[in-house]
Protein backbone atom coordinates (compact mmCIF):
# COMPACT_ATOMS: atom_id res chain seq x y z
CA UNK A 1 0.00 0.00 0.00
CA UNK A 2 1.60 3.61 -0.84
CA UNK A 3 2.23 5.97 1.87
CA UNK A 4 -0.60 8.24 2.76
CA UNK A 5 0.06 11.71 1.59
CA UNK A 6 -1.28 14.07 4.09
CA UNK A 7 -0.12 17.96 3.67
CA UNK A 8 2.54 20.38 2.19
CA UNK A 9 4.82 21.96 3.81
CA UNK A 10 4.79 25.93 4.71
CA UNK A 11 7.53 26.63 6.37
CA UNK A 12 10.18 26.22 9.56
CA UNK A 13 8.37 26.31 12.94
CA UNK A 14 8.59 28.70 16.09
CA UNK A 15 11.42 26.31 17.12
CA UNK A 16 14.33 25.27 14.96
CA UNK A 17 13.16 21.73 15.35
CA UNK A 18 9.82 22.59 14.03
CA UNK A 19 8.14 22.99 10.50
CA UNK A 20 4.81 23.81 9.86
CA UNK A 21 2.77 22.16 7.08
CA UNK A 22 -0.83 22.54 5.50
CA UNK A 23 -3.62 19.77 4.89
CA UNK A 24 -7.10 19.26 4.32
CA UNK A 25 -6.81 15.88 6.37
CA UNK A 26 -8.41 16.03 9.67
CA UNK A 27 -8.40 12.65 9.74
CA UNK A 28 -5.00 11.73 10.25
CA UNK A 29 -3.13 14.75 11.84
CA UNK A 30 -4.12 14.04 15.33
CA UNK A 31 -1.46 15.66 17.92
CA UNK A 32 0.56 12.70 18.78
CA UNK A 33 0.68 11.43 15.16
CA UNK A 34 3.65 10.75 13.46
CA UNK A 35 4.38 11.66 9.24
CA UNK A 36 7.73 11.82 7.31
CA UNK A 37 9.07 13.45 4.73
CA UNK A 38 12.21 12.85 2.25
CA UNK A 39 15.32 14.62 2.78
CA UNK A 40 18.33 14.29 0.53
CA UNK A 41 22.03 13.86 1.76
CA UNK A 42 25.49 12.65 0.45
CA UNK A 43 24.48 8.84 1.82
CA UNK A 44 21.43 8.60 0.07
CA UNK A 45 17.43 9.12 0.95
CA UNK A 46 16.61 9.92 4.47
CA UNK A 47 12.92 9.14 5.53
CA UNK A 48 12.77 12.26 8.33
CA UNK A 49 10.43 11.15 11.28
CA UNK A 50 8.19 13.86 13.17
CA UNK A 51 5.81 13.88 15.69
CA UNK A 52 2.64 16.57 15.01
CA UNK A 53 2.27 18.52 18.64
CA UNK A 54 0.13 21.22 17.41
CA UNK A 55 -2.84 21.78 14.74
CA UNK A 56 -5.06 24.71 14.37
CA UNK A 57 -7.68 26.03 11.82
CA UNK A 58 -6.02 28.17 9.08
CA UNK A 59 -8.96 28.46 7.11
CA UNK A 60 -12.58 27.25 7.84
CA UNK A 61 -16.43 28.11 6.14
CA UNK A 62 -17.97 31.97 7.47
CA UNK A 63 -19.95 31.06 10.40
CA UNK A 64 -23.02 32.33 8.26
CA UNK A 65 -22.89 29.15 6.80
CA UNK A 66 -22.56 27.24 9.66
CA UNK A 67 -25.25 29.46 11.80
CA UNK A 68 -28.58 27.00 10.42
CA UNK A 69 -28.23 23.79 11.69
CA UNK A 70 -29.98 22.43 9.64
CA UNK A 71 -28.69 23.25 6.51
CA UNK A 72 -25.31 20.86 6.02
CA UNK A 73 -21.88 23.82 5.61
CA UNK A 74 -21.13 21.39 2.49
CA UNK A 75 -24.06 22.37 0.37
CA UNK A 76 -23.93 25.73 0.78
CA UNK A 77 -19.78 25.44 -0.12
CA UNK A 78 -20.65 24.05 -3.23
CA UNK A 79 -22.99 26.12 -4.23
CA UNK A 80 -20.73 28.89 -4.05
CA UNK A 81 -17.71 26.48 -5.95
CA UNK A 82 -15.81 25.62 -2.80
CA UNK A 83 -14.89 21.58 -2.88
CA UNK A 84 -16.97 20.39 0.51
CA UNK A 85 -13.76 18.22 0.76
CA UNK A 86 -11.41 21.49 0.91
CA UNK A 87 -13.10 23.51 2.26
CA UNK A 88 -11.33 23.89 5.80
CA UNK A 89 -7.29 23.71 6.10
CA UNK A 90 -5.35 23.23 9.14
CA UNK A 91 -1.90 24.18 10.13
CA UNK A 92 0.11 21.10 11.55
CA UNK A 93 3.10 22.02 13.70
CA UNK A 94 5.78 18.80 13.93
CA UNK A 95 8.79 18.41 15.79
CA UNK A 96 11.02 16.91 14.12
CA UNK A 97 12.60 13.37 15.32
CA UNK A 98 14.98 12.27 13.18
CA UNK A 99 16.01 9.57 10.88
CA UNK A 100 16.20 6.30 12.67
CA UNK A 101 19.95 4.75 12.29
CA UNK A 102 19.87 1.01 12.29
CA UNK A 103 24.34 1.11 13.54
CA UNK A 104 22.64 3.18 16.73
CA UNK A 105 19.31 1.65 17.08
CA UNK A 106 18.07 5.60 17.55
CA UNK A 107 17.07 8.24 15.91
CA UNK A 108 19.62 11.00 14.50
CA UNK A 109 18.74 14.23 13.26
CA UNK A 110 20.43 15.08 10.37
CA UNK A 111 19.63 19.11 10.41
CA UNK A 112 18.12 18.79 7.19
CA UNK A 113 14.45 21.35 7.06
CA UNK A 114 11.82 20.50 4.32
CA UNK A 115 11.21 22.69 1.52
CA UNK A 116 8.27 24.78 1.12
CA UNK A 117 5.97 23.03 -0.82
CA UNK A 118 7.81 19.45 0.00
CA UNK A 119 5.13 16.74 0.48
CA UNK A 120 4.27 15.34 4.08
CA UNK A 121 3.15 11.26 4.22
CA UNK A 122 1.81 9.97 7.40
CA UNK A 123 4.61 7.29 8.84
CA UNK A 124 3.55 3.72 7.99
CA UNK A 125 2.47 1.40 10.30
CA UNK A 126 5.26 -0.91 9.92
CA UNK A 127 7.86 1.89 10.10
CA UNK A 128 7.12 3.13 13.12
CA UNK A 129 6.51 -0.53 15.42
CA UNK A 130 10.44 -0.76 13.66
CA UNK A 131 11.60 2.48 15.06
CA UNK A 132 9.95 3.66 18.05
CA UNK A 133 10.51 0.49 20.04
CA UNK A 134 14.02 -0.18 21.12
CA UNK A 135 12.75 -4.24 21.89
CA UNK A 136 10.53 -6.21 20.07
CA UNK A 137 7.79 -8.37 21.94
CA UNK A 138 8.61 -11.60 22.97
CA UNK A 139 12.54 -10.58 22.96
CA UNK A 140 14.67 -10.95 26.17
CA UNK A 141 14.50 -7.57 27.77
CA UNK A 142 11.22 -6.45 26.72
CA UNK A 143 8.49 -5.19 27.88
CA UNK A 144 4.70 -4.94 26.15
CA UNK A 145 2.66 -2.53 27.39
CA UNK A 146 0.10 -0.93 24.96
CA UNK A 147 -0.19 0.59 21.08
CA UNK A 148 0.31 3.77 19.96
CA UNK A 149 -2.53 5.77 20.30
CA UNK A 150 -3.00 7.21 17.61
CA UNK A 151 -3.16 3.72 15.51
CA UNK A 152 -5.14 0.83 15.58
CA UNK A 153 -5.92 -0.58 19.12
CA UNK A 154 -4.41 -4.00 20.47
CA UNK A 155 -4.39 -7.09 18.30
CA UNK A 156 -5.46 -5.40 15.19
CA UNK A 157 -3.28 -5.87 12.16
CA UNK A 158 -1.85 -2.78 11.55
CA UNK A 159 -0.85 -2.10 16.13
CA UNK A 160 2.23 -0.29 16.37
CA UNK A 161 3.06 -2.24 19.63
CA UNK A 162 5.33 -0.49 22.78
CA UNK A 163 7.59 -2.59 23.88
CA UNK A 164 9.90 -1.33 25.91
CA UNK A 165 13.73 -2.09 27.29
CA UNK A 166 13.41 -3.80 31.07
CA UNK A 167 17.29 -2.76 30.88
CA UNK A 168 16.49 0.56 30.99
CA UNK A 169 13.92 0.56 32.96
CA UNK A 170 15.12 -1.10 36.01
CA UNK A 171 18.72 0.52 36.03
CA UNK A 172 18.04 4.10 35.34
CA UNK A 173 14.34 4.20 37.34
CA UNK A 174 10.86 4.72 36.41
CA UNK A 175 7.99 7.43 37.43
CA UNK A 176 4.51 6.44 37.06
CA UNK A 177 2.74 9.76 37.38
CA UNK A 178 -1.40 9.73 37.08
CA UNK A 179 -4.33 11.16 39.12
CA UNK A 180 -6.98 9.29 40.99
CA UNK A 181 -8.47 6.78 38.93
CA UNK A 182 -6.00 7.15 35.60
CA UNK A 183 -4.94 4.23 35.78
CA UNK A 184 -1.90 4.01 37.37
CA UNK A 185 -1.84 0.89 39.56
CA UNK A 186 -2.97 -1.15 36.26
CA UNK A 187 -0.39 0.26 34.38
CA UNK A 188 2.16 -0.47 36.74
CA UNK A 189 0.17 -4.68 36.89
CA UNK A 190 1.34 -4.61 33.32
CA UNK A 191 4.62 -3.97 33.42
CA UNK A 192 4.90 -6.45 36.26
CA UNK A 193 3.69 -8.97 34.16
CA UNK A 194 5.76 -8.24 31.24
CA UNK A 195 8.85 -8.57 34.19
CA UNK A 196 7.20 -11.87 35.33
CA UNK A 197 7.57 -13.83 31.46
CA UNK A 198 10.37 -16.24 30.96
CA UNK A 199 11.72 -13.23 28.65
CA UNK A 200 12.56 -11.18 31.51
CA UNK A 201 12.89 -13.62 35.15
CA UNK A 202 13.21 -10.56 37.26
CA UNK A 203 13.84 -9.68 41.05
CA UNK A 204 10.84 -7.55 41.94
CA UNK A 205 9.42 -6.00 45.08
CA UNK A 206 6.67 -3.95 45.11
CA UNK A 207 5.78 -1.45 48.28
CA UNK A 208 2.01 -1.76 48.71
CA UNK A 209 0.37 0.33 51.47
CA UNK A 210 -2.84 -0.30 50.23
CA UNK A 211 -3.41 -3.68 49.63
CA UNK A 212 -4.01 -3.18 45.30
CA UNK A 213 -1.65 -6.10 44.22
CA UNK A 214 -3.07 -9.11 45.82
CA UNK A 215 -4.28 -10.50 42.36
CA UNK A 216 -0.57 -10.48 41.04
CA UNK A 217 -0.86 -14.23 42.53
CA UNK A 218 -3.35 -15.29 39.38
CA UNK A 219 0.06 -15.30 37.30
CA UNK A 220 0.75 -19.11 38.75
CA UNK A 221 -2.88 -19.87 37.50
CA UNK A 222 -2.38 -22.88 35.24
CA UNK A 223 -4.53 -20.63 33.19
CA UNK A 224 -1.63 -18.10 32.10
CA UNK A 225 1.27 -21.33 31.85
CA UNK A 226 1.45 -19.87 27.87
CA UNK A 227 2.26 -16.12 29.61
CA UNK A 228 4.42 -17.30 31.64
CA UNK A 229 5.80 -20.33 32.05
CA UNK A 230 9.13 -21.99 29.66
CA UNK A 231 11.66 -24.30 29.84
CA UNK A 232 11.03 -25.14 33.67
CA UNK A 233 10.67 -21.27 34.33
CA UNK A 234 7.58 -20.75 36.33
CA UNK A 235 7.09 -17.15 38.18
CA UNK A 236 6.23 -16.41 41.76
CA UNK A 237 4.89 -14.04 43.68
CA UNK A 238 4.87 -13.86 47.30
CA UNK A 239 2.65 -11.75 49.49
CA UNK A 240 4.42 -10.40 52.74
CA UNK A 241 1.55 -9.33 54.86
CA UNK A 242 1.85 -6.80 57.22
CA UNK A 243 2.18 -9.30 60.40
CA UNK A 244 5.35 -10.95 58.52
CA UNK A 245 7.17 -7.83 58.31
CA UNK A 246 10.03 -8.00 60.52
CA UNK A 247 13.03 -5.52 60.82
CA UNK A 248 15.97 -6.79 62.84
CA UNK A 249 16.84 -3.97 65.78
CA UNK A 250 20.54 -3.79 65.08
CA UNK A 251 19.81 -2.99 61.25
CA UNK A 252 18.07 0.58 62.06
CA UNK A 253 20.36 3.87 61.75
CA UNK A 254 20.88 6.02 64.33
CA UNK A 255 18.51 8.85 62.39
CA UNK A 256 15.65 6.35 61.89
CA UNK A 257 15.79 5.77 65.66
CA UNK A 258 15.39 9.51 65.97
CA UNK A 259 13.22 9.50 63.76
CA UNK A 260 10.56 7.08 65.33
CA UNK A 261 10.91 8.61 68.53
CA UNK A 262 8.80 12.08 67.42
CA UNK A 263 11.62 14.59 67.85
CA UNK A 264 13.48 14.04 70.83
CA UNK A 265 15.15 17.29 72.31
CA UNK A 266 18.80 17.69 71.72
CA UNK A 267 19.62 16.15 75.40
CA UNK A 268 18.02 13.12 74.34
CA UNK A 269 19.89 13.29 71.19
CA UNK A 270 22.91 13.45 73.17
CA UNK A 271 22.37 10.84 75.05
CA UNK A 272 21.11 8.41 72.87
CA UNK A 273 23.98 9.00 70.00
CA UNK A 274 26.63 8.41 72.89
CA UNK A 275 24.73 4.77 73.48
CA UNK A 276 24.58 4.08 69.87
CA UNK A 277 27.89 4.98 68.96
CA UNK A 278 30.01 3.10 72.00
CA UNK A 279 27.97 -0.19 71.24
CA UNK A 280 28.36 -0.06 67.50
CA UNK A 281 31.81 0.42 68.49
CA UNK A 282 32.02 -2.40 70.85
CA UNK A 283 30.38 -4.83 68.93
CA UNK A 284 31.46 -3.82 64.73
CA UNK A 285 29.55 -2.31 62.05
CA UNK A 286 27.80 -5.55 61.91
CA UNK A 287 27.90 -6.47 64.97
CA UNK A 288 24.19 -8.41 66.51
CA UNK A 289 23.03 -6.27 69.72
CA UNK A 290 19.44 -6.33 71.22
CA UNK A 291 17.11 -3.19 72.01
CA UNK A 292 17.82 -4.09 75.56
CA UNK A 293 22.01 -3.83 74.82
CA UNK A 294 20.97 -0.36 72.98
CA UNK A 295 19.02 0.16 76.95
CA UNK A 296 21.35 -1.27 78.67
CA UNK A 297 24.42 1.51 77.05
CA UNK A 298 21.36 4.48 77.48
CA UNK A 299 21.33 3.15 81.35
CA UNK A 300 25.66 3.24 81.90
CA UNK A 301 24.95 7.18 81.06
CA UNK A 302 22.94 7.75 84.69
CA UNK A 303 27.14 8.10 85.98
CA UNK A 304 28.89 10.76 85.17
CA UNK A 305 31.85 9.06 85.46
CA UNK A 306 33.90 5.87 86.42
CA UNK A 307 34.21 6.65 90.11
CA UNK A 308 30.02 6.24 90.06
CA UNK A 309 28.90 9.83 90.28
CA UNK A 310 25.73 10.27 89.29
CA UNK A 311 24.93 12.53 86.19
CA UNK A 312 22.86 15.79 86.74
CA UNK A 313 20.79 14.27 83.41
CA UNK A 314 18.94 11.60 85.29
CA UNK A 315 15.63 13.43 84.30
CA UNK A 316 16.54 13.54 81.12
CA UNK A 317 17.44 9.97 80.55
CA UNK A 318 14.67 8.45 82.58
CA UNK A 319 12.53 10.26 79.93
CA UNK A 320 14.21 8.83 76.69
CA UNK A 321 13.91 5.23 78.40
CA UNK A 322 10.46 6.02 78.51
CA UNK A 323 10.31 6.58 75.22
CA UNK A 324 12.41 4.01 73.59
CA UNK A 325 10.42 1.43 75.65
CA UNK A 326 7.14 3.16 75.09
CA UNK A 327 8.00 3.11 71.04
CA UNK A 328 9.36 -0.46 70.52
CA UNK A 329 8.01 -2.05 73.54
CA UNK A 330 4.93 -0.59 74.32
CA UNK A 331 1.64 -2.49 75.17
CA UNK A 332 0.03 -3.57 72.12
CA UNK A 333 2.51 -2.43 69.54
CA UNK A 334 2.83 -4.41 66.68
CA UNK A 335 6.29 -6.25 66.79
CA UNK A 336 7.53 -5.18 63.71
CA UNK A 337 11.11 -4.13 64.91
CA UNK A 338 12.39 -7.43 67.09
CA UNK A 339 15.66 -8.51 68.28
CA UNK A 340 16.25 -11.46 66.38
CA UNK A 341 13.55 -12.38 63.48
CA UNK A 342 14.25 -10.88 59.97
CA UNK A 343 13.30 -10.65 56.33
CA UNK A 344 15.98 -11.74 54.35
CA UNK A 345 17.21 -9.91 51.47
CA UNK A 346 17.24 -13.02 49.48
CA UNK A 347 13.77 -14.05 50.50
CA UNK A 348 12.98 -11.36 49.53
CA UNK A 349 14.42 -10.54 46.16
CA UNK A 350 14.95 -13.68 43.74
CA UNK A 351 14.94 -13.75 40.13
CA UNK A 352 11.36 -14.86 38.89
CA UNK A 353 9.79 -13.49 41.90
CA UNK A 354 7.93 -10.85 42.34
CA UNK A 355 7.78 -10.09 46.11
CA UNK A 356 4.49 -7.48 47.46
CA UNK A 357 5.27 -5.87 50.82
CA UNK A 358 1.77 -5.27 51.86
CA UNK A 359 2.01 -1.96 54.72
CA UNK A 360 -1.89 -2.51 55.91
CA UNK A 361 -2.69 -0.46 58.99
CA UNK A 362 0.82 0.45 59.26
CA UNK A 363 1.85 4.12 60.74
CA UNK A 364 3.44 6.05 58.38
CA UNK A 365 6.33 6.82 60.44
CA UNK A 366 7.18 3.26 60.32
CA UNK A 367 6.29 2.64 56.73
CA UNK A 368 8.96 5.01 56.04
CA UNK A 369 11.32 3.55 58.00
CA UNK A 370 10.81 -0.59 57.06
CA UNK A 371 11.38 0.88 53.52
CA UNK A 372 14.32 3.28 54.09
CA UNK A 373 15.97 0.36 56.06
CA UNK A 374 15.24 -2.65 53.46
CA UNK A 375 16.43 -0.26 50.36
CA UNK A 376 19.43 0.23 52.48
CA UNK A 377 20.37 -2.91 53.20
CA UNK A 378 19.28 -3.67 49.57
CA UNK A 379 22.30 -0.92 48.34
CA UNK A 380 24.66 -2.06 50.66
CA UNK A 381 24.33 -5.74 50.25
CA UNK A 382 24.66 -5.21 46.10
CA UNK A 383 27.62 -2.90 46.50
CA UNK A 384 29.56 -5.33 49.33
CA UNK A 385 28.98 -7.91 46.19
CA UNK A 386 29.24 -6.41 43.33
CA UNK A 387 32.94 -5.05 44.04
CA UNK A 388 33.79 -8.67 46.40
CA UNK A 389 33.47 -7.52 50.02
CA UNK A 390 31.12 -10.55 50.43
CA UNK A 391 31.14 -13.90 48.43
CA UNK A 392 29.59 -16.60 51.07
CA UNK A 393 25.99 -17.46 50.10
CA UNK A 394 25.15 -17.51 54.03
CA UNK A 395 26.30 -14.41 54.36
CA UNK A 396 22.70 -12.09 54.93
CA UNK A 397 24.83 -9.30 52.36
CA UNK A 398 25.17 -11.79 49.66
CA UNK A 399 23.00 -10.82 46.59
CA UNK A 400 24.52 -11.55 43.27
CA UNK A 401 21.84 -10.49 40.91
CA UNK A 402 20.14 -6.92 40.30
CA UNK A 403 17.14 -5.96 42.15
CA UNK A 404 14.00 -3.14 41.24
CA UNK A 405 11.87 -1.95 43.69
CA UNK A 406 8.08 -0.60 42.95
CA UNK A 407 6.94 2.16 45.48
CA UNK A 408 3.23 2.99 45.54
CA UNK A 409 2.44 6.47 46.90
CA UNK A 410 5.97 7.38 46.31
CA UNK A 411 5.40 10.71 47.73
CA UNK A 412 5.36 9.25 51.40
CA UNK A 413 8.67 8.09 51.08
CA UNK A 414 10.14 10.91 49.50
CA UNK A 415 7.94 14.32 49.71
CA UNK A 416 9.04 17.36 49.13
CA UNK A 417 10.01 19.92 51.11
CA UNK A 418 9.66 17.25 54.74
CA UNK A 419 12.63 15.09 55.68
CA UNK A 420 12.05 11.88 56.28
CA UNK A 421 14.26 8.65 57.00
CA UNK A 422 13.65 7.07 53.12
CA UNK A 423 14.40 10.44 51.02
CA UNK A 424 18.09 10.06 52.01
CA UNK A 425 18.03 6.39 50.79
CA UNK A 426 16.25 6.75 47.90
CA UNK A 427 18.65 9.52 46.79
CA UNK A 428 21.59 7.31 46.86
CA UNK A 429 20.25 4.51 45.01
CA UNK A 430 19.08 7.06 42.46
CA UNK A 431 22.23 8.68 41.96
CA UNK A 432 24.37 5.39 42.30
CA UNK A 433 21.98 2.13 41.62
CA UNK A 434 22.73 1.88 38.00
CA UNK A 435 26.43 1.00 38.88
CA UNK A 436 25.46 -1.70 41.30
CA UNK A 437 22.15 -3.04 39.44
CA UNK A 438 19.96 -1.50 42.05
CA UNK A 439 16.67 0.21 40.32
CA UNK A 440 13.80 1.69 42.05
CA UNK A 441 10.22 2.21 40.13
CA UNK A 442 8.21 5.17 41.72
CA UNK A 443 4.25 5.73 41.40
CA UNK A 444 2.16 8.57 42.94
CA UNK A 445 -0.94 10.28 42.22
CA UNK A 446 0.84 13.74 43.17
CA UNK A 447 3.69 14.44 41.60
CA UNK A 448 4.30 18.09 43.34
CA UNK A 449 4.15 16.42 46.86
CA UNK A 450 7.51 14.53 45.64
CA UNK A 451 10.89 15.75 46.44
CA UNK A 452 11.88 17.03 42.64
CA UNK A 453 15.46 15.41 42.68
CA UNK A 454 13.89 12.60 43.43
CA UNK A 455 11.66 12.97 40.34
CA UNK A 456 14.40 14.80 38.01
CA UNK A 457 16.58 11.40 38.24
CA UNK A 458 13.89 8.74 36.88
CA UNK A 459 15.16 8.49 33.39
CA UNK A 460 11.74 6.37 32.18
CA UNK A 461 8.02 7.76 32.88
CA UNK A 462 4.78 6.87 32.58
CA UNK A 463 2.64 10.54 32.64
CA UNK A 464 -1.16 9.65 32.48
CA UNK A 465 -3.91 11.93 33.41
CA UNK A 466 -2.62 14.44 35.34
CA UNK A 467 -5.31 18.10 36.10
CA UNK A 468 -3.79 19.62 38.98
CA UNK A 469 -2.26 22.69 37.86
CA UNK A 470 0.96 22.34 40.06
CA UNK A 471 1.33 18.77 39.14
CA UNK A 472 1.66 19.94 35.70
CA UNK A 473 3.83 22.80 36.40
CA UNK A 474 6.32 20.05 38.49
CA UNK A 475 6.15 17.27 35.72
CA UNK A 476 7.46 19.91 33.03
CA UNK A 477 10.11 21.09 35.34
CA UNK A 478 11.37 17.60 36.31
CA UNK A 479 10.42 15.34 33.11
CA UNK A 480 13.39 15.79 30.74
CA UNK A 481 11.91 13.11 27.61
CA UNK A 482 8.57 14.75 26.92
CA UNK A 483 7.81 18.01 25.12
CA UNK A 484 6.00 21.05 26.91
CA UNK A 485 3.59 20.27 23.93
CA UNK A 486 2.91 17.09 24.63
CA UNK A 487 2.60 17.60 28.07
CA UNK A 488 -0.49 19.92 27.08
CA UNK A 489 -2.54 16.91 26.36
CA UNK A 490 -2.11 15.39 29.61
CA UNK A 491 -5.81 16.83 31.05
CA UNK A 492 -7.25 15.19 27.74
CA UNK A 493 -6.09 11.80 28.36
CA UNK A 494 -8.47 9.25 29.57
CA UNK A 495 -8.21 6.57 31.14
CA UNK A 496 -5.54 3.67 30.24
CA UNK A 497 -3.92 6.08 28.12
CA UNK A 498 -0.50 7.70 28.99
CA UNK A 499 2.97 9.44 27.32
CA UNK A 500 5.93 7.27 27.84
CA UNK A 501 9.46 9.27 27.15
CA UNK A 502 12.70 8.75 29.01
CA UNK A 503 15.46 6.11 27.90
CA UNK A 504 13.29 3.25 27.97
CA UNK A 505 11.71 4.04 24.48
CA UNK A 506 12.95 5.91 21.32
CA UNK A 507 10.97 8.90 21.24
CA UNK A 508 8.28 10.05 23.54
CA UNK A 509 5.09 8.52 22.25
CA UNK A 510 1.26 8.54 23.18
CA UNK A 511 0.22 5.07 24.38
CA UNK A 512 -3.01 2.85 24.94
CA UNK A 513 -2.12 0.56 27.82
CA UNK A 514 -3.06 -3.32 26.57
CA UNK A 515 -4.91 -5.29 28.87
CA UNK A 516 -4.17 -6.87 32.29
CA UNK A 517 -3.70 -10.81 32.30
CA UNK A 518 -4.26 -10.67 35.82
CA UNK A 519 -7.62 -9.36 37.62
CA UNK A 520 -7.40 -5.51 38.51
CA UNK A 521 -6.95 -5.24 42.57
CA UNK A 522 -7.35 -1.31 42.89
CA UNK A 523 -10.77 -0.71 41.55
CA UNK A 524 -12.82 1.75 42.87
CA UNK A 525 -15.28 0.99 45.45
CA UNK A 526 -19.09 1.12 44.01
CA UNK A 527 -20.49 2.72 47.66
CA UNK A 528 -24.51 2.63 45.96
CA UNK A 529 -24.28 -0.87 45.31
CA UNK A 530 -22.01 -1.36 48.53
CA UNK A 531 -25.16 0.36 50.61
CA UNK A 532 -27.92 -1.40 48.25
CA UNK A 533 -26.17 -5.42 49.20
CA UNK A 534 -26.08 -4.31 53.05
CA UNK A 535 -29.36 -2.85 53.29
CA UNK A 536 -30.61 -6.10 51.36
CA UNK A 537 -28.72 -8.83 53.68
CA UNK A 538 -29.73 -6.73 56.66
CA UNK A 539 -33.37 -6.42 55.97
CA UNK A 540 -32.96 -10.07 55.08
CA UNK A 541 -31.16 -10.71 58.84
CA UNK A 542 -33.75 -8.80 60.78
CA UNK A 543 -36.44 -10.68 58.84
CA UNK A 544 -35.41 -13.70 59.77
CA UNK A 545 -34.69 -13.05 63.48
CA UNK A 546 -38.31 -11.62 63.49
CA UNK A 547 -39.39 -14.90 62.30
CA UNK A 548 -37.24 -16.94 64.48
CA UNK A 549 -38.47 -15.11 67.75
CA UNK A 550 -42.47 -15.44 66.38
CA UNK A 551 -41.66 -19.26 66.21
CA UNK A 552 -40.66 -19.66 68.93
CA UNK A 553 -43.04 -21.22 71.80
CA UNK A 554 -44.03 -19.33 74.81
CA UNK A 555 -42.67 -20.98 78.23
CA UNK A 556 -45.46 -22.65 80.15
CA UNK A 557 -46.43 -21.76 83.08
CA UNK A 558 -45.67 -24.46 85.93
CA UNK A 559 -48.35 -23.14 88.33
CA UNK A 560 -49.23 -19.95 90.74
CA UNK A 561 -48.30 -19.24 94.16
CA UNK A 562 -49.50 -16.85 96.30
CA UNK A 563 -51.37 -15.59 92.91
CA UNK A 564 -48.24 -15.21 90.45
CA UNK A 565 -47.53 -17.36 87.74
CA UNK A 566 -44.59 -19.18 87.64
Amino acid sequence: MPDILVGTVKGPGEKPSEFVFITTDNDHTRVGEFVYYVARSPRGQRYIVGNITERSLARSLPDSFLADPTTPPALVASMIGLASENAELFEIVVSVIGFFDESLQDFVNPRIPPTPGQPVFLAPSELLAHVLSPRRKGERGAAYIGSLLTREPEGSPDEVPVVLSVKDIVSTHLAVLASTGAGKSYTACVLLEELMTAENRSAVLVVDPHGEYDTLQEIKESRFAQHFCRDGYAPEVKILRPEKVKIRFDTLELGDIYYLLHEPTEKMKHFLGEAFNNLRKRLGAHGHYTFQDLMDEVAQQRYGDETGERSGNVSTIDALEWRLNSRFRGHGRRTIFTDSEHNLLTDLFQPGQCTVLQLVDIDQDEQQVIVGTLLRRAILARMATHKGEVSDPTNERYLPYPIFALLEEAHRFAPAGQTVVSTNVLKQILSEGRKFGVGVGLITQRPGKLDSDVLSQCMTQFIMRIVNPIDQDTIAKTVEGAGRRMLDELPALTKGQLIVSGVAINTPVMCQVRKRLTRHGGETIDAPAEWAKWHSESSRSRRDEQSAVLAKPEPKSSGRIGGIEI
